[in-house]
């Protein structure tokens, strides 16, 4: 059914996401003994908003436990790095917790889904989330056949799918996986908005050392335009490129950019101050003209 416009979109909370019932079945076990998820995404900022998590867990403690998997030599956060991060600054020894068995790819399903729909997202977080469940859908639902591969040979069915759960399109989830294949440096610059999202995408389809080269360029200009990546991106044998002639190439005009000068006119009256009043019109407008040649 369509939205109405203004029409609020509720967005299923983070235990119903998990299927965790408020505080039922929660254990309290040691910090310490709890590990960060391997290449977790999402960072933990010590922001204004922890400080205000940490503020409330020191009143009225984690309210809501965290997930974790057991890994029998202690335990792996699923989610919930926030609230640990919290607890530990206030003091806490110990947090409340739901135990789950679950496989690699099924932690990285829900870690993910328990934080994408964070508005405070970084473009970096969101690109290396939805690659990292992406990958794992796809190895859940296994080698896909001929008949299941899109143009660019990804698996349809798990870009589509995972477009519709975070209300996406499959051509936008590719894009943020593109971003993953940028250089850490030039990530971090659409993170600060100093590169953007589309001009980001179009960079990661080059060379890593050609990355590098835009990066220095970019440091040494404050900026870079859509048209030189394009550029870049059209030229023959762009990896055999060397340095210099990718800073030259950077450096050219906007191809079909007017570079002509424009046409100076000037009032006759202006011009008539340099020539005797009998003096013949043609031949003023003639001497004064860009191709004469005066002595």
């Amino acid at each position: 059914m369509k939205m109405r416009s203004g029409e609020k979109i509720r967005l299923a909370s983070v235990e119903e996401l998990l299927g965790v019932p408020d505080d039922q079945n929660a254990t309290e076990i040691e910090i310490a003994n709890i590990r960060p998820f391997p290449n977790h995404p999402f960072q933990v900022r010590d922001d204004e908003q922890m400080d205000d998590l940490v503020d409330s867990i020191k009143v009225n403690g984690v309210i809501t436990p965290v997930l974790v998997r057991d890994c029998g030599d202690g335990f792996q956060m699923i989610s919930g790095h926030r609230r640990m991060h919290a607890a530990v600054r206030a003091g806490l020894s110990t947090i409340p917790a739901v135990i789950r068995e679950m496989t690699d790819d099924e932690s990285i399903v829900y870690m993910v889904d328990s934080n994408i729909q964070r508005e405070e997202l970084l473009p970096s977080e969101k690109a290396f989330a939805i690659k990292m469940k992406l990958d794992a859908m796809k190895r859940k639902a296994g080698r896909p056949s001929k008949s299941n591969l899109s143009q660019n040979g990804t698996h349809f069915r798990s870009d589509q799918e995972l477009a519709e759960q975070i209300g996406s399109s499959r051509n936008q989830v590719q894009r943020y996986v593109r971003l993953t294949m940028l250089i850490p440096e030039l990530l971090t610059m659409v993170d600060e908005k100093k590169l953007t999202f589309t001009l980001g995408v179009e960079i990661s389809y080059l060379g890593k050392q050609i990355q590098e080269w835009i990066r220095d360029y970019i440091i040494a200009n404050g900026s870079i335009k859509p048209f030189q990546i394009d550029k870049l991106r059209k030229a023959e044998q762009i990896d055999q490129m060397s340095h210099d002639e990718v800073v030259d190439l950077l450096s050219l005009e906007k191809s079909g950019r007017n570079t002509k000068r424009k046409k100076l006119t000037i009032p006759y009256k202006e011009i008539a101050k340099y020539f005797d009043a009998d003096s013949d019109e043609d031949k003023m407008l003639e001497t004064s003209s860009p191709g004469s040649q005066c002595n």
